[in-house]
């Protein structure tokens, strides 16, 4: 009953709208007219008066012109037939004296984008593309773009695409930012056939132009001139000149693709004191672009981790700028955490260290962690910044915080095995907190800790005794297998002491222990022992590799990519847009639903961090992990 009703309410609303559109009344049917166009906004079914809108057409009021031409855009394709009957009042329109009339009625006819329709656009859009008014002409030259999409060759036949290449020289510079636009979309939808490459002769009215587009088509110019190759040395260094006036622009994706294009062009200059001069003209824009709202702030952070992989040093002397702020959204922090860490060198440690330390106090556990780790990477990274890291991590170690126990435990057992030996000192206090260690990493590393530095450690037989008391309660393998090997290096260094206790260690190992890759090493060492014991300290007492940091530069290709995609949602997801955009992925022949994965990691610069002695990695986090996750659909 209930459906009923409400069935009857839309057939009487649509009923009285058909009765007010067709009403003698002028208000009454431009009032009808808005309160159609507002149904169809609310996702209401008003097709059925298509008919009804049609007849109000005829009409000198721009507004219901407006709103009227939105509604055929909207159900043109469901009502193709209906839609032929509106032509002769687009024909009628585009040459009307009005040139805003005459650019509504072309702009409609293109977005139509019904083929019955497009046989009729021909002479009218020939007109508008010559028209006296530039407002007409650029929304010509847009509307070239809409039929060639639909139709190529009728394009090609009636030299639009030709009309558009002229425009290039048009006198105003929004026409030719649109046609720059368009010519580029047309190659886009057109791989392979080359119909525009920029060149000499149209460079000097582009550059002419930029200075006088509104910002959009200031960045397709650039993004035109950024995939330009100069014929000489002389022509590069001239259009970069012209151009750097452009890092100054309010726009954040102006200043972002004038950056692409000087970096590109960096190739065809080979002045040194140019390359310097361009390069600290790059600085102030990006380092202002971090005053904007958090969006801008994390898209320009993405483009910056980008340009460093470039250019190291560019931002070394302006490192305070990116301290985190109290209010900084999290996605922020993160990125600037990893700006820091990249452009920290040995002469400004001392204030990086201070501020990270304030950082793993927050609140936030996984910036907390981030930040314990960014101390980790530093220390290990600069070896005469290590003594000033291992006091901030055992400062941290004292505060008590569960969450900050685990992570300063786990990087200190990557400092010391890349400085062996060196801070030998500090163990005692590590193991006072041994009672506060109870994450599995954290278990393994402090372990691996008290049998390397079993030694310096008066009370290690009971430390370590408490540790195989709960052998079998605690399931990870990682720490079972730190555990065995610890109580071997005990014995080795100390055997009278040590005896007891590995013993103890290997028994409940091998006749307890469900693991059997933790089995297998106890029988090793087991037979080691009792066959040679020199060979049992030649294995386990060898000194490890020290660790190294895992890098974090992309690879030089995909690097390559990035910088030509520089200010794009490429440069943000840090990955080549063939690879999630469909028209560039058909384009390179890579299937829309791959699984493809990219290259993104050097492998070359550094190795990885090695594996401990519980099979675990080093602990430097260089994962994307916590970025906000964008899902993008084209």
């Amino acid at each position: 009953m209930k459906r009923k009703v409400l069935a009857a309410l839309r057939k009487g609303e649509n009923y009285e709208l058909k009765t007010e559109l067709n009403s003698e009344y002028k208000e009454r049917r431009k009032e009808a007219v808005r309160r159609v166009i507002a149904n169809m906004t609310v996702g209401k079914d008003v097709s059925g008066l298509f008919t009804d809108v049609l007849k109000n057409m005829h009409t000198d009021d721009l507004e219901i012109k407006k709103l009227i031409y939105l509604y055929l855009i909207n159900y043109a394709k469901t009502q193709p037939d209906l839609v032929i009957l509106a032509v002769n009042t687009f024909v009628k329109d585009a040459e009307d004296t009005n040139p805003l009339i005459r650019a509504l009625a072309i702009r409609t006819m293109g977005c139509l984008h019904v083929q019955e329709v497009l046989d009729h656009l021909s002479d009218p859009l020939r007109k508008c593309l010559k028209d006296p008014s530039p407002y007409v002409r650029k929304t010509a030259v847009m509307c070239v773009a809409k039929v060639y999409d639909l139709s190529p060759t009728t394009a090609e036949e009636n030299g639009f695409v030709e009309e558009v290449r002229r425009a290039l020289s048009d006198s105003n510079p929004m026409v030719i930012s649109n046609a720059v636009t368009v010519l580029t979309e047309i190659n886009e939808m057109a791989p392979g056939q080359n119909i525009w490459r920029l060149d000499a002769k149209s460079v000097p009215t582009l550059l002419a132009a930029v200075n006088e587009c509104v910002e959009w088509g200031q960045i397709a110019i650039l993004e035109a001139l950024a995939d330009y190759t100069p014929k000489t040395e002389k022509e590069a260094e001239s259009i970069c000149e012209r151009l750097l006036p452009r890092l100054q622009h309010a726009n954040g994706s102006v200043v972002l693709t004038t950056v692409r294009l000087l970096l590109n062009y960096e190739k065809y200059v080979l002045r040194a004191d140019l390359l310097s001069q361009f390069t600290k003209k790059m600085v102030p824009p990006l380092i202002t672009l971090l005053s904007s709202e958090p969006e801008i702030q994390y898209v320009a952070l993405r483009n910056i981790n980008i340009i460093l992989q470039r250019h190291p040093k560019m931002l070394s002397k302006e490192i305070r700028v990116f301290f985190c702020k109290y209010n900084d959204p999290i996605y922020v922090k993160y990125e600037k955490l990893d700006v820091l860490v990249r452009i920290c060198s040995e002469r400004n440690t001392e204030p990086l260290f201070n501020e990270l330390k304030e950082y793993a106090r927050e609140v936030d556990v996984d910036f907390v962690r981030r930040a314990i780790q960014a101390i980790g990477r530093l220390a290990i990274r600069y070896e005469s910044s290590a003594d000033k890291a291992v006091k901030v991590l055992i400062e941290l170690l004292q505060l008590k915080v569960n969450s900050v126990v685990q992570d300063v435990v786990v990087v200190l057992r990557d400092v010391f095995r890349r400085y062996p030996h060196n801070f030998a000192d500090v163990v005692p206090t590590l193991c006072e907190h041994i009672d506060y260690v109870n994450e599995p990493d954290a278990k393994a590393a402090l372990i691996w800790i008290l049998g390397e530095y079993s030694e310096h450690i008066s009370n290690i037989s009971s430390l370590l005794g408490t540790c195989i008391e709960s052998f079998l309660e605690d399931e990870d393998e990682g720490v079972q297998l730190a555990l065995v090997n610890s109580a071997v290096k005990f014995f080795l260094k100390r055997p009278q002491q040590g005896q007891a206790l590995v013993l103890k260690a290997l028994q409940t190992a091998t006749e307890k222990c469900a693991n059997p890759d933790v089995r297998d090493r106890a029988y090793i060492y087991w037979r080691l022992l009792s066959a040679d014991p020199n060979a049992a300290r030649t294995v386990a007492l060898v000194e490890m590799p020290p660790v190294e940091l895992e890098s974090a530069n992309l690879s030089a290709p995909l690097l390559e990519e990035l910088v030509a995609e520089l200010g794009s949602v490429a440069s943000v997801l840090q990955k080549p847009a063939k690879l999630f955009v469909y028209k560039k992925a058909d384009k390179a022949g890579v299937p829309r639903d791959s699984e493809m994965t990219y290259a993104g990691l050097d492998d070359t610069e550094g190795g990885a961090a090695p594996a401990g002695d519980n099979g675990t990695t080093g602990a430097i986090d260089t994962s994307n992990e916590g970025e906000p996750e964008l899902l993008i659909s084209f």
